[in-house]
């Protein structure tokens, strides 16, 4: 049941990344040639949009109709489904209730009916908090991103040109990338060693370290492109690759040089540059010592203490003894909504920094340096739904991330022939597809923060079904699914 939920519920998202309504049909101007090319120019890719921006001629007022817009869509529909999970919260209230009233009476049919009713209805909550706690909101934020980029880029894009003409680029901080492995980010990259060991000790004591992905070759693979961007940036310590199994797309770095790359990023990239982008970012985050910044032992033992808190409140039906990341990771959509960024040391601050250093190491080891950028684009647009919401939660505004990386990226010395794709990543993502595949199968089985009852029919009307207009989703009249109280 709870894997059909899953699979219905990234369609849903999928389409939801791509065609969100862009507002309320009152509240957006009259359907006009310019309204509709502009819409149309929301869905393209930042590589794009950057691209074409200076050519784009539309009012300032109709600039602001549009924003209004998205900002009004995106209330709307954020407050539609929390009114969805408030009602499937008093539903799951009154279930919970008449069990209780009637448990003495009940047979077992009609207990196991219950419990499935309960199951299905907590389900459908948690699917209602994630899009109005993350999904739309993360599309949205994009959409009114690109909005900005195509309002704000001509004239920025001038001003770099200008700086470019005058050198005074070359100023900037981190600006010397010809001494790429001959500068110092951070002082101190050897202290954190320990650290990072201790960390991960930590988190395997506690559970909540997904297990390795088994795969010589896939390792192999990773750790060659990771080593050939080390080789090319100012990392100073030995670097550590660990491939992990877990659908999380997401990487994190810890201190000390130690990378983890979650199966589901590689399962999303689509071309070796992406993966060399995101690999290229969590090096910097150890170039510049970020984790050892706020990374600080009061903070570890917070986090840690938060998901232990977590397990013991929510944990029933002899779960306790199962890895805590296995419960996180089944028991809710991820382990990123319980972590979040802060273990990993993750600032506003210092992601851009991660963007700028990542985007040199990149672009120094020979690959397209846009791969970070179009990487980031695909999850905020069509994956960002479960598995990828932590990637959004604390980081900078979209536009100002991705309009500094699109600077530095102009700013960077012309190469030739740099690596967008290899036939070697194309290997990797062969070798990927059956373990993946197996993985998923698995994934039911798993424990969870609560118990299950087997057998259960999933609700018959879910949030969303495939060929339903998106419009009808968000709109004001839509209604929350049902449960069967059979």
């Amino acid at each position: 049941m709870k894997s059909l939920l899953r699979r219905a519920l990234i369609v849903f998202l999928c389409e939801v990344m791509i065609s969100l309504p862009l507002g309320d049909a009152a509240a957006l101007p009259s359907n006009t040639a310019d309204t509709a090319k502009l819409r149309e120019y929301l869905q393209k890719p930042y590589v794009e949009l950057f691209e074409i921006a200076p050519t784009l001629k539309f009012s300032a007022a109709e600039m602001d109709r549009q924003r209004k817009a998205l900002e009004e869509g995106k209330k709307s529909c954020v407050a539609n489904f929390k009114q969805h999970s408030k009602q499937y919260g008093k539903e799951i209230d009154q279930a919970q209730k008449e069990l209780k009233d009637r448990t003495a009476t009940l047979s077992d049919a009609q207990r196991k009916q219950s419990h499935c009713r309960i199951q299905n209805l907590q389900a459908l909550k948690s699917e209602a908090d994630v899009l109005a706690g993350h999904a739309i909101p993360t599309a949205y934020d994009n959409l009114a991103a690109k909005l900005e980029v195509i309002e704000k880029w001509p004239a920025l894009y001038r001003q770099t040109r200008e700086e470019i003409s005058s050198g005074v680029y070359s100023k900037r901080r981190w600006g010397d990338v010809k001494d790429i492995g001959f500068r110092e980010i951070a002082s101190g990259q050897e202290d954190d060693i320990k650290r990072g060991q201790e960390a991960i000790e930590q988190m395997k004591r506690q559970g909540m370290m997904p297990p390795e992905l088994q795969d010589k070759a896939i390792q192999d693979y990773v750790n060659t492109i990771a080593q050939q961007i080390a080789r090319h940036s100012d990392l100073k310590v030995p670097l550590r690759i660990t491939l992990l199994q877990s659908k999380e797309i997401n990487a994190f770095a810890l201190p000390g040089g130690y990378l983890f790359i979650e199966r589901g990023l590689l399962e999303a990239a689509d071309d070796e540059s992406q993966l060399a982008g995101v690999l290229a970012h969590e090096m910097a985050h150890v170039t510049a010592r970020h984790s050892n910044k706020l990374m600080k032992r009061a903070t570890i033992a917070s986090v840690f203490y938060q998901a232990a808190q977590i397990a013991a409140v929510v944990l029933t039906g002899g779960v306790a003894g199962i890895g805590l990341y296995y419960a996180l990771q089944y028991g809710f959509y991820g382990l990123g909504l319980v972590l979040d960024l802060k273990l990993l040391g993750v600032s506003r601050e210092y992601e851009l920094e991660a963007d700028q250093l990542g985007i040199q190491y990149a672009w120094n080891a020979g690959y397209d340096p846009s791969g970070f950028t179009r990487f980031f684009d695909k999850i905020a647009m069509r994956e960002g739904y479960v598995n990828g919401v932590s990637w959004f939660r604390t980081h900078p505004p979209f536009y100002q991330r991705m309009v500094d990386a699109q600077r530095e990226i102009l700013f960077l010395p012309q190469k030739q022939d740099l690596v967008m794709q290899s036939s070697d990543f194309e290997k990797m993502k062969r070798a990927l597809k059956p373990i993946s595949e197996e993985a998923k199968k698995e994934e039911p089985n798993k424990p969870t923060l609560m118990k299950r009852e087997e057998g259960c029919e999933p609700p018959p009307k879910l949030e969303y079904e495939p060929g339903q207009p998106i419009e009808k989703l968000c709109s004001s009249g839509a209604r929350p699914a049902s449960v069967d109280r059979r």
